[in-house]
């Protein structure tokens, strides 16, 4: 599905993601997901030291709280990852939980970009 990793994913009941943008990119589809992500022994070290928050996806950290579940370096197993998908799969009150807060999470991004930028520039436009 190389290049079409948005198609894929609007077409999915449930996801599996690596954190990052794919994250965001997902919710903001509304489709539910689950959080996958490794790194170097040495890099999780590191970044378990300047841990700010609890959870590391975006949908969580925007909703600031567990929403949907992470799992992290020998966490991200085969067999957890197909559990947590198996589960949001037969769960429907679940999937409707997360499709509800992404909804919030939408809304709360949502800005009238296009506005802000023409009011950002017009001012300047006009000394001309």
């Amino acid at each position: 599905m190389f290049g079409h990793a948005a198609d894929a994913v609007a077409a999915s009941d449930a996801v599996l993601v690596a954190s990052g943008t794919a994250t965001l990119e997902t919710a903001l589809v509304g489709r539910p997901m689950v959080i996958a992500y490794k790194m170097s022994p040495w890099s999780w070290r590191l970044m378990r030291s300047m841990r700010y928050l609890p959870w590391v996806g975006l949908p969580n950290i925007l909703a600031g709280r567990y929403v949907v579940p992470e799992f992290l370096q020998d966490d991200a197993t085969p067999e957890n990852l197909a559990q947590a998908l198996g589960n949001l799969l037969v769960d429907r009150q679940a999937r409707a939980g997360i499709t509800r807060v992404f909804d919030s999470i939408h809304r709360l991004l949502r800005q009238n970009t296009a506005q802000k930028a023409a009011d950002a520039v017009l001012p300047y436009l006009q000394r001309a």
